[in-house]
């Protein structure tokens, strides 16, 4: 019609050109199907509900063009600032119903992965604020409904403790780490490993070409979780043999075999750890890392978990060879303790991802270490976590455990 102009095409996105989707049609030209109103109604009023691949959920639509002149300008941000920006949709796309963000995936969008969110997520952070709320000293009228709240949500059994009133304890981290009557805990005398804690047993069994499982069907490096080889002479295994794996570097004695055993301690658990058998410790190694939860569905949704997460190490030798214990923090577990070891300083704010921290105590006036007796108090945690064993024995060592069992200090993990 003479008087009216028509508002010129719009060129293709320079992020993604020759854009697939764009099209006269798209653009909304006169004669081509076009939903864009003649009038008053202005250039950037147009209703995109004639596509039908733009289309949400009830009334909201999302025009594919502007969409790809966006994600394009996302593509040119730097890595941090990209992952900022990506966030809020991500978390969208996975709160929202199922499709409701399907047509981002079709202008070349993807989502973070929920393992790669869950990883950016500051657990170091909250374990810390988390450690702190637990040493605030409650009043004396607050202490049993707080308690008798955490008992109750994870079935905590004070029964057992040496302290069974709730008043006792001033603050949540003292009933964490309570300890036991004497009795409630008979140590096996019986078996030659016992096992150093309450909680479920994960997985066990012998260690097969360097890899270790983590739950049923997931596995991590033997080598990514205990660390490098390292010259330093006051280590208890021998001088690694060119080509050799790195489980052979480890057994001692010709014969025997490597084994492991992971146990889970979950927050309602008692939660300090013994030592498991009668042996030396001659070393510890800290590999500061993240905090993620080590329970069992995530350990089987996070591969190489306790790989990533931070640990402490503390290896030495038995009657038998080769034994090491690794306590494996969590989510607001920020606190480690060895009870021997002054110098561990766990979950501190600032680290270097990958590194770790190695320290002997093997010494000139004590060459030998120290000695552990089965049974004797060697550490504690702050909250619920993961204990791995890994140790040398001879072929004919049996495990007394089922996979997914609940064991308690003291009680048979195996013998020969």
């Amino acid at each position: 019609m003479p008087g009216k102009c028509t508002p010129p095409l719009p060129a293709p996105c320079p992020c993604c050109a020759p854009c697939p989707s764009w099209s006269p049609r798209a653009a909304g030209m006169p004669g081509t199907g076009s939903t864009r109103s003649t009038g008053s109604v202005s250039w950037r009023s147009w209703a995109w509900t004639s596509h039908p691949d733009s289309l949400v959920t009830g009334r909201l639509h999302f025009p594919q063009l502007a969409l790809r002149r966006r994600l394009g300008q996302l593509s040119c941000m730097s890595k941090p600032a990209l992952k900022l920006r990506s966030w809020p949709l991500t978390v969208l796309y996975y709160l929202l119903p199922l499709g409701a963000l399907r047509p981002l995936s079709r202008v070349g969008w993807r989502p973070v992965s929920r393992v790669a969110l869950y990883k950016s997520v500051p657990t170091r952070l909250l374990s810390r604020a988390w450690g702190r709320l637990n040493q605030v000293e409650l009043p004396h009228w607050l202490r049993r409904p707080v308690y008798s709240l955490y008992i109750w949500t994870f079935g905590v059994n004070m029964k057992e403790a040496a302290v069974e009133d709730l008043r006792h304890y001033r603050n949540l981290s003292e009933l964490f780490r309570r300890k036991l009557k004497p009795q409630a805990r008979p140590v096996c005398g019986l078996h030659s490993v016992i096992s150093p804690s309450d909680g479920k047993v994960l997985s066990f069994g012998q260690v097969q070409n360097s890899e270790v499982e983590q739950v049923k069907g997931v596995t991590y490096s033997l080598e990514s979780f205990l660390g490098p080889r390292t010259a330093a002479e006051d280590l208890p295994f021998p001088p690694a043999a060119p080509h050799s794996s790195f489980r052979s570097q480890l057994v001692t004695r010709e014969g025997n075999e490597l084994y492991h055993c992971v146990i889970y301690l979950a927050p309602g658990d008692y939660h300090c750890f013994h030592s498991p058998t009668d042996w030396t410790v001659s070393h510890r190694r800290h590999f500061p890392g993240s905090l993620m939860s080590v329970n069992p569905g995530m350990a089987r949704w996070i591969k190489e978990l306790f790989c990533h997460n931070e640990r402490v190490v503390l290896t030495g030798d038995w009657k038998h060879g080769f034994f090491s214990l690794t306590a494996v923090g969590a989510t607001n577990v920020g606190s480690i303790r060895i009870y021997f070891d002054r110098d561990l300083h766990t979950n501190s704010p600032r680290y270097s991802q990958g590194s770790y921290n190695d320290f002997s105590f093997v010494t000139h006036a004590n060459k030998e270490g120290i000695p552990m007796r089965k049974g004797e108090h060697l550490g504690e945690f702050n909250l619920g976590s993961t204990i791995v064993l890994i140790f040398e024995a001879p072929k004919d060592f049996n495990f007394r455990l089922q996979a997914g069992q609940k064991i308690r200090f003291g009680e048979a993990l195996g013998s020969l």
